[in-house]
């Protein structure tokens, strides 16, 4: 990947300050403030209902915040910045009637390009995503993934400057993940800005320069990966040991285990007294100490949103 230019982080693609947006008495985004670096991968997270797709229309101008600036590539006016952008909602839809062809001249138009133009991109993007022989099939025809690298074309088709993907690889095989994902690392190697949303934490990792995570409204993290992982400090401890995580899970200061396989991670406020009381009780393969993952830190932030959706909400009159 390029580097970053100094000169990007003082010109940002997308600025927000101060940003709040309610709905009735419910506040999605409370005092946001966010700048992301032109020709970057900036990802987006955090769990359902945390308030990313209220960002992201709030940056679309889909939703006019309450209080607070929106500025895209430059331009504060509503949808003055709209032909330069690209976006792949979470929720997919395309017109199943109409062919493959037809269905890209159409988004093409409508981000203002020739036919001329549309046409060349559309057959370069159909080999590039392996469909050629799609061009003039019914969108109906085609599988869930194929229809998913349509859609994906034709947020990109007429280059955009800006690129918001909303869980671009939910549901896609490994094949087609890998290709979209190329795809998606090709635009923002010639420059392209690119907002990431998604689940997937390991991908977020790999993929992302810069990683925001807004939880119940409010912007929690904000960096690069490394910034991240130092705030939470190195207290994550991967362990390979005989009795695995229901040995683990017994001993003092030991929080969080989560089993992996072969090995288990957990956190430790001093990894060196879990060896000494480890080493007594059984062989010790594995013991590493190092900064906590992504998804740790997720679970870290959201454990109490996750812990309510476990439970089982009752009304009353039951025993």
């Amino acid at each position: 990947m390029p580097p970053l230019l100094s000169a990007d982080l003082k010109r940002p693609a997308v600025r927000l300050a101060n940003v709040t947006k309610t709905f009735g008495s419910h506040t999605a985004v409370r005092d946001l403030s966010l700048a992301v670096p032109r020709g970057c991968t900036y990802g987006f997270i955090g769990p359902n209902g945390s308030g990313k797709t209220t960002t992201i229309r709030t940056i679309l101008h889909i939703f006019h915040p309450d209080s607070g600036e929106v500025e895209v590539l430059g331009e504060r006016s509503t949808r003055a910045a709209n032909d330069r952008i690209g976006y792949l909602p979470e929720e997919r839809g395309l017109y199943k009637k109409m062919t493959v062809r037809r269905v890209l001249a159409y988004y093409a138009a409508l981000k203002g390009m020739n036919r001329a133009d549309a046409a060349k991109a559309s057959t370069e993007w159909l080999a590039k995503m392996g469909l050629s022989e799609w061009a003039d099939k019914k969108v109906e025809a085609l599988s869930k993934g194929m229809a998913q690298k349509i859609q994906f074309i034709a947020a990109v088709i007429a280059r955009p400057e800006l690129l918001i993907l909303d869980e671009p690889f939910s549901g896609l095989d490994p094949v087609n993940l890998e290709v979209l994902r190329a795809a998606i690392l090709e635009l923002r190697a010639t420059g392209t800005t690119i907002i990431f949303s998604t689940h997937d934490m390991a991908m977020a990792e790999i993929m992302c320069d810069f990683i925001f995570m807004i939880y119940r409204g409010n912007k929690v993290l904000d960096g690069t990966l490394a910034d991240i992982q130092r705030q939470f400090g190195e207290d994550t401890v991967r362990v390979g040991c005989g009795g695995g995580a229901e040995l683990l899970r017994g001993l003092p200061g030991v929080e969080m285990v989560r089993d992996l396989g072969q090995l288990q991670e957990l956190r430790h406020g001093d990894p060196q007294a879990l060896l000494r009381d480890l080493a007594p009780r059984t062989t010790v393969r594995h013991f590493e100490v190092c900064k906590p993952s992504l998804h740790d830190i997720f679970i870290r932030i959201a454990k109490p949103d996750l812990q309510e959706m476990q439970v089982p909400k009752t009304t009353g009159g039951g025993a």
